[in-house]
């Protein structure tokens, strides 16, 4: 049995130095605990590998048991933790402070000698609350410059957690977060970054039964997803709230983004994009491949029109969506106008 536990040891100490994912570490060692099982119950008494692993089932069976326990325990305290973040949701946020620090002043000095900001649209910012749904390529960028730029409360959902492939553009973490859920991993750079601002971090994906619920705790949504489910649930919710969603998309070289906000005239998300594209015409990244800084581009862009949002600054892309495409250098803007007949915010049914 000892040389079954040293080799496990040894799997995962081997896991370690080759930054190999967590999940694939407890694969290794379960193909190697079915093998010893394997080994007890076909191998022939007396037999020397059979001897070597311990000499019986009965032990591996009893560990096995117990991991089992363990995991099932585990998954119960998850499964309890996220059942009961909608009621923590209830709970609201803390109230921030009434005035700046000097620090703080010192911090976002160069946004307060801003005329189309300056110390009110600040104090805009430091009240504001702000829901990022995804902390992916779209997400990372965003949610770090609206915790630089000193947006006093934001929230990250997705139930995703990092992995060695999303470092190529997922700026936000870093190969020490290997394997950690995403929200924390976002929410630890987060308040290195400032920790003057809350960081509302929910592990799960948004689903009908808690998006209203979750939406009505903020100002103002970013859609940094690359599904369109969640798309269209996350306009639902946004459109019958009455904030603003700003939403950003990427393919290969090209982004765009919008600011979809029925409740100042704009149309929302599904006026444009009245039903999803079929199966295959658009593919995800990791099917379709993308540029690495190109989330970059596109999550500070959704970045820049939340702090534009939220402070009355400027004009935002109500009613317009800009087009960005990276392989030849150019931007253009197409006009959007809201769908008499739309589902979610028109005429139609409500969605």
């Amino acid at each position: 049995m000892a040389l079954v536990l040293f080799l496990a040891a040894l799997i995962w100490g081997v896991g370690i130095v080759m930054k190999a994912p967590i999940r694939m570490r407890w694969t290794m060692i379960g193909v190697l605990y079915l093998a010893v099982l394997l080994a007890q119950t076909v191998l022939p008494d007396g037999n020397p590998l059979r001897a070597a692993t311990g000499g019986s089932a009965a032990p591996w069976l009893l560990l096995g048991g117990f991991v089992l326990l363990a995991g099932i325990y585990s998954a119960g305290l998850r499964w309890l933790k996220a059942r009961a973040q909608p009621a923590a949701m209830l709970a609201g946020t803390p109230p921030r402070p009434a005035s700046f620090t000097e620090p703080e002043l010192e911090r976002y000095a160069r946004h307060i000698v801003l005329r189309e900001l300056g110390g009110p649209g600040q104090k805009r910012l430091h009240n504001a609350r702000v829901l990022v749904i995804g902390a992916g390529g779209l997400g990372s960028p965003a949610l770090l410059y609206l915790a630089a730029a000193g947006v006093g409360t934001i929230g990250v959902i997705d139930d995703d957690v990092v992995e060695n492939a999303n470092l190529q553009r997922q700026v936000i973490h870093r190969d020490g977060t290997i394997g950690m859920p995403k929200v924390f991993s976002a929410q630890q750079a987060m308040l290195e970054l400032n920790p003057n601002i809350t960081v509302k971090p929910y592990q799960r994906r948004l689903s009908d039964e808690i998006a209203a619920e979750l939406f009505s705790e903020f100002d103002l949504v970013l859609d940094g997803t690359d599904n369109f489910d969640t798309r269209y649930l996350a306009n639902r919710a946004a459109v019958a709230a009455q904030i603003p969603l700003i939403s950003g998309a990427l393919s290969q070289w090209e982004g765009q983004i919008s600011v979809f906000d029925p409740a100042n005239g704009a149309p929302c998300y599904q006026c444009i994009f009245p039903e999803a594209p079929a199966p295959g015409l658009a593919p995800s990244c990791a099917a379709a491949g993308v540029l690495g800084p190109l989330p970059g581009v596109i999550g500070t862009m959704m970045a820049v029109e939340a702090v534009k949002v939220l402070a009355g600054a400027g004009e935002p892309l109500r009613g317009r969506m800009m087009i960005y495409d990276a392989l030849y250098a150019e931007t253009r803007q197409i006009n959007l106008s809201p769908r008499a007949d739309c589902p979610v915010c028109g005429g139609g049914s409500a969605g």
